[in-house]
């Protein structure tokens, strides 16, 4: 059969017979039934992205649920996004299912199924980036999604809401420089995700925009939990020349360093001034009370469930990409440099 042009509307009777398989299989690749093989799955997917189907909306199909998805339920700071998303869905009566899958680069396959089983009236996600197989099988089935982007590093095709890493990066060095600091060292998040670099990237601005030299050994990479935060600080802080200031990549680094400095017997900002990043609740809870990087997450998951509920009423013209603002919210744990 000869393929219709791409400005054609094909119909699901064509893919059918494209693909080599009945109309039932079709029907059950678009409903995400699990009795169909990878291989059939993926060639049918692939022409149903490559004739641009998509199939007709439906109010009586949606559940009336958004999906928040996220690789891991990290509390200190995943119940400000599920709260965002939560107050947004609620606004327009919607509920919110909570899955965790995969890593922090993307959702694993099985969740794939899953949803398209589920089929949310949306669906955000907490990860850096999704597959393009993944992106075309829920373009298929006319369910929106949007990344809510920690690690600032999607795909142009992906719709999402992000924060200015770099320029966070850059204002928690600057605080510590004014403050008198000229030895600062700095725990970022993990080596592979871009707001790692990112905030490093505005530390090393902000260091070479002040003549400051940058000790290589100041530069560590580490997890955003606690347990990265201790274990760099503590080694920082028992080397040969400690740095007098930090700039954690995380609230939950921060507070890893905290522990590492009352072990050492030290004292924060008496002996070391440190900044955090995120503003999670807890950072004004903790002795002394921690400056930090305020990223907007409530508000990015508010901004990001706004948008996935936008393109479930209406196609848009063009990819959406949000960065909010981040700012510097000063506490007690920096001081001058004595």
């Amino acid at each position: 059969m000869p393929r219709p042009a791409a400005s054609e509307r094909v119909t699901l009777a064509q893919v059918a017979d494209e693909a080599g398989v009945s109309l039932s299989t079709i029907s059950k690749v678009l409903n995400g039934r699990p009795d169909v093989s990878a291989a059939t799955r993926a060639r049918v997917e692939g022409l149903l992205a490559e004739h641009g189907y998509l199939r007709r909306k439906s109010n009586l199909s949606s559940t009336g649920l958004i999906e928040l998805v996220f690789h891991e339920l990290e509390a200190a700071w995943s119940m400000e996004i599920i709260r965002g998303v939560e107050d947004v869905a609620t606004a327009h009566g919607l509920s919110v299912v909570l899955t965790e899958s995969g890593s922090r680069h993307s959702p694993s396959s099985d969740w794939v199924e899953g949803v398209l089983r589920r089929r949310p009236a949306g669906v955000v996600l907490v990860f850096s980036d999704l597959p393009p197989e993944y992106r075309e099988a829920l373009r298929a089935r006319a369910i929106p999604f949007v990344i809510i982007d920690p690690a600032g590093d999607p795909s142009p095709e992906v719709p999402s809401v992000g924060s200015a890493n770099w320029s966070g990066g850059l204002m928690a060095t600057r605080h510590l420089i004014e403050l008198g600091h000229t030895r600062i060292a700095a725990i970022t998040g993990p080596d592979d995700m871009m707001c790692s670099h990112a905030r490093i990237d505005g530390y090393r601005s902000a260091m070479n925009s002040a003549g400051l030299a940058i000790d290589p050994d100041w530069i560590r990479f580490g997890d955003f939990h606690t347990s990265g935060g201790y274990e760099h600080g503590r080694a920082l802080l028992t080397g040969p020349d400690r740095p007098t200031a930090i700039f954690a990549g995380s609230d939950l680094q921060a507070l890893g360093v905290m522990e590492a400095v009352r072990e050492l017997d030290l004292r924060v900002p008496e002996d070391l001034s440190l900044v955090g990043y995120d503003d999670i609740p807890l950072a004004k809870w903790v002795s002394p009370r921690l400056t930090t990087v305020r990223q907007p997450l409530r508000r990015m998951a508010e901004e990001a469930t706004r948008l996935v509920i936008r393109m479930g009423e209406a196609p848009l013209e063009s990819v959406p990409r949000m960065d909010l603002a981040t700012n510097l919210v000063v506490r007690e744990s920096t001081a001058q440099l004595a």
